[in-house]
Parts: C-alpha cells; structure tokens; sequence
C-alpha cells in the first residue's frame, strides 16, 4: 500500500527562492507547504533596495557570479532569466525603473513584489512563526516536525538562505540541514560586506565618514568602477561591497580615486593657470574638498603649485591612482547582504537543484555555493533556482 504522506512538497524558508519554488511547485495542483519562522513572509526582499527591492538586473549572466563551479548557474538562468521575472513584474503591472548598471528598481515599495510572489502561491499553504524542530528521512519521503507537529512529506525544499543579517532570524539551517544528510558544504563567509582597518589607518579615514567618490577597487585580479564610501568603521559603498566578495583577509586593496580623471595632466593645467594657487586647493577640485586636504596631509603634498615639478606632481598622481590599504576584516554577517559559499554545487543538479545523493531533497538560493555580484543578481538566482526547482516538481 502507498505511504500516504501530508504533503508532496515542503519548502523550508518563505524568502524570495522559497515563495518562487512554492508558487511553481503547487502550478498543477500539489500539495505544497511554505514555512518559515518570521511573522512576514519576504523579510529579505521587504528591506531590498532600501526599500524598493532591487528585483534582478538586466545584464544578468554566469559571470556574474561566484561558485566554486563556475558554470552551475548556466542552467537555472537560461531556463527562467531576468525577462521572465520581468515579464511577471509587469503582468502585475509593478512599475519600475532602471538605477544604474542594469539595476532594476520597483517605483513603489518593495512589499508590491512580496504581495506578487504570495498571490502567485495562492494554492500553497503557508504558515509562519513555525519552527523546524527536526528533520529525518522517512520511507520513500521526509519526516518533518513543525512547531512540535510531525509531518510527512514526498519532497523536501531547503529555500532557509544564509547566515547574512543574523537579527533577521539567519542561522546556516540549510548548511546543518545538508551536513545531517552528508552533502558537502563550502567554507562560508560574509560577502558584500564594507571592509574595517586597523587604528592606524582608521585615524585618517573615519574623520572623512560620509565622503563618497567614484573610484576603481581591485583585489586577487578582479576590478570594479562604483562608488566609494568612507565611514566611521573604514570604508562602504558599492565599490566595496563588491571587490568584498573577492577580497581574502591579509590581502592588499588597490584603489584608484580618479579612475576618469587624468590627475596629472589636470594638475599640469592648473600649474600653467595658476602657479600660485595652493596644491590642495588644486586637487580639491579633482576630489571630494575634505578628501583632498587629508591626502594632502598624509602625502606631505604642500605649497605652492609653481614649485612643484612634473616628476613631483607625477609621483603624487600616482599614488592618488593606485592607493594601497589592507584591511584587517570585514563588519561580518552582521551587515552583510549575502553569504559567500554554502552547500556544494557538486552535490547537486543544476538542472533541477535536486541533491544527487538524497532523491527528493533541493536546495535552492542563498543556502547553494552560488552568490551574486551586488545589484540585483542574488535575487535573480532566487528566482532562477526557486523556477528550477519548483517546475521539477510540479512535474512529479
């Protein structure tokens, strides 16, 4: 006789990957149940984009990304890439807006996409403030104690994210989750994250807190042209939240704060004007006033412009160019937007985000060895994975 089981599929974590993996997994009419242990479904995408949620990016591809297997993402965008979720936007007439760089931004609040992705999962039952008390395997499915209540199902989601912004309930669940059922798991860290420094260096930067500028970030060989932030703790901005996720502790960050400006030669052009004019005064019009005065003082760069020679000039444009610092860390998962590794992308399929080991078990989003650049992109893996995910079963 047939095990009768509770569900088909439950979806453990009611983010973006969870109510996309839901929404599609109950399309032909499985039973499918979404938990989560917060009041609200779409914490995560409530407080995106400072509140608007930065729902995916035009330019979405596989190099976007960061995976120790570099290719696995290929599948899950191809089959549900960001003009699907687009398409979907604008079916539920979402206005919405291009920032910068691809960034696609709702007019309104970021609360419109949840309110989307829960209609979407009209058919799903979805009960939150529910803890997940264990999980076991059972005969041809999974046992599953909720909030003291033992459940069966056919397939289990694993959809919890990360442990990035512990204060909203993250955990590393999923990587426990995978550990229990031997599936490998990557080192993880925070990613997108602002860099801290030692006191030395934090003497001269956090006075400049609130300055930002555009400037190129490089660390291990990768690059990014975005604004730089400089803070009370070192420094932010999207720059750094960036080249963070390439960064490894002990390594140097190379940092250009002009990367559109041939100081230089605007410099030489002042000289030639003005060679009375101060040299601070001179740069204070290539950077930010306050930025240039404490350059200044750290570069003992002084006097009067007519007394500097093209060799002094070019020595100080090209430490302007390629500053060093080396940061000592990062502020943690405490701010951090993502987690940086996660359950092994060799464990799974990355057609369907099925476990290979374990027939029935999916890990999707956040939890996966998959995390994107800033700007839209982890979400778009949300989508992508959750589709993924979410189709395969509803063809069960």
């Amino acid at each position: 006789m047939a095990e009768v089981f509770s569900f088909d599929t439950i979806v453990l974590g009611a983010g973006a990957a969870g109510l996309m993996c839901a929404a599609r997994a109950s399309a032909k009419g499985a039973r499918v149940l979404l938990v989560d242990h917060a009041k609200r479904a779409g914490e995560k995408i409530r407080i995106s984009g400072g509140g608007r949620c930065n729902f995916t990016n035009m330019h979405c591809g596989a190099n976007n990304f960061i995976s120790d297997n570099p290719h696995f993402v290929k599948s899950a965008l191809a089959r549900y890439s960001q003009w699907d979720f687009l398409e979907l936007v604008e079916r539920y007439k979402i206005a919405w807006h291009e920032k910068t760089l691809g960034q696609l931004f709702c007019d309104g609040k970021s609360t419109q996409i949840i309110d989307m992705l829960v209609s979407e999962a009209k058919n799903v039952d979805i009960r939150l403030e529910t803890s997940i008390d264990s999980i076991s395997r059972a005969d041809a499915g999974f046992r599953v104690v909720l909030s003291g209540t033992p459940l069966t199902t056919r397939h289990l989601v694993v959809a919890t994210g990360g442990k990035s912004i512990p204060k909203m309930g993250a955990s590393g669940l999923g990587y426990r989750i995978a550990e229990d059922f031997d599936i490998p798991v990557t080192p993880t860290r925070p990613a997108l994250v602002p860099l801290t420094f030692a006191p030395q260096e934090l003497a001269w930067i956090a006075p400049l807190a609130g300055t930002a500028l555009p400037a190129r970030l490089t660390a291990n060989g990768t690059q990014f042209d975005e604004a730089l932030l400089f803070t009370h703790r070192g420094l932010s901005g999207p720059a750094i939240l960036q080249i963070s996720s390439f960064w490894q502790e002990g390594d140097p960050l190379h940092i250009n704060l002009a990367p559109q400006t041939d100081l230089f030669g605007a410099l030489k052009a002042a000289r030639h004007t003005n060679g009375r004019r101060q040299i601070g005064t001179a740069l204070a019009e290539l950077v930010p006033a306050k930025l240039a005065a404490t350059l200044c003082e750290r570069l003992n760069a002084s006097g009067n412009m007519g007394d500097w020679s093209d060799k002094r000039l070019s020595d100080l444009c090209a430490q302007l160019h390629g500053l060093v610092l080396k940061p000592v860390g990062t502020e943690g998962y405490r701010t951090a937007e993502v987690t940086l590794g996660g359950v092994s992308t060799d464990a799974l399929s990355s057609k369907t985000m099925e476990s290979k080991s374990v027939p029935g078990l999916f890990f999707i989003g956040e939890v996966v060895d998959v995390t994107g650049w800033l700007g839209g992109f982890n979400f778009q893996w949300a989508w992508s994975s959750g589709v993924a995910a979410g189709d395969c079963l509803a063809a069960r």
